[in-house]
Parts: C-alpha cells; structure tokens; sequence
C-alpha cells in the first residue's frame, strides 16, 4: 500500500538570501575594522652583534629586578611609583640634555613596570631609548 508519490524533482535550493547575508556581513566587518596603529615612544632595539657600540654620549640606565624593583644607574629606588622614578630619573640627569636611555629588566620581569619605565622616559622628554639584551647562545 503505497500513500505517497515519490517525487521525481529535486528539491531546490535558493542560494541567493545567504549570499546576500554573507555580502552584510563582509560590508559590516569592513566598516567597523580599524588600522591605525599609534606610537608614542621611538624605540630602537639593539642589534644581536657580538660587538659592543662604542659610546661617548651620556647615559642613564634604568634596571629593573624579577620583582618590578627599580635601580637607576645601580642606585635603588625607594618604591615603585611613577612620579618616585623620575624624580630619580631626573636627579641622574642632570644638566644634560640627550642622554640615552637604556632599559634593562630581568625576563621574568612585569609587563607592568617596563611600561612605567617606559612612561617615565616619555614624560621626561627622552627619545633615545634602548632595551639591553643577552646576546642568544646558538
């Protein structure tokens, strides 16, 4: 007993909604992206040479321990703040105008203090920064 007519059609399928779903979304994805891309600070990373760079020019390094502590030219500072650290930063100055600054911090360091260190720099009006790294042994 046969209730039903098997239909020999295909059934149809219309494509055209979800193109038009896709293309709006592609639309919305494209208006709403950004690509600016802002920077405050000029960084200048050092080269992996095995040679050092012979320097005349006045320095101020910035050390800064596992801890988050800071050492400015091997002289602790009494805490962490940001205003505690240029002060330090701006005694070490001096009277001089353009020193480079170097920045050297433990690996296990906070992402934290490089960056108040960073500010710090920033603040005081000083561009020629530099991050201290160990050359890799392979």
């Amino acid at each position: 007993m046969m209730l039903r007519h098997k239909s020999k059609d295909d059934p149809e399928l219309n494509l055209t909604p979800l193109i038009d779903v896709v293309f709006l979304l592609l639309i919305f994805f494209m208006v709403s992206t950004t690509f600016d891309r802002e920077s405050e600070l000029s960084i200048e990373l050092p080269e992996a040479s095995g040679k050092v760079a012979p320097s005349e020019q006045f320095k101020i390094e910035i050390s800064i321990d596992s801890q988050g502590r800071y050492f400015v030219n091997e002289k602790r500072v009494k805490d962490k703040k940001l205003i505690t650290l240029k002060r330090a930063i701006k005694l070490t100055l001096g009277d001089n105008k353009e020193p480079k600054l170097i920045i050297s911090a433990d690996r296990k360091t906070p992402h934290e203090a490089v960056v108040r260190a960073m500010d710090a720099a920033r603040q005081l009006g000083l561009t020629h920064l530099t991050f201290a790294t160990r050359q890799s042994g392979d």
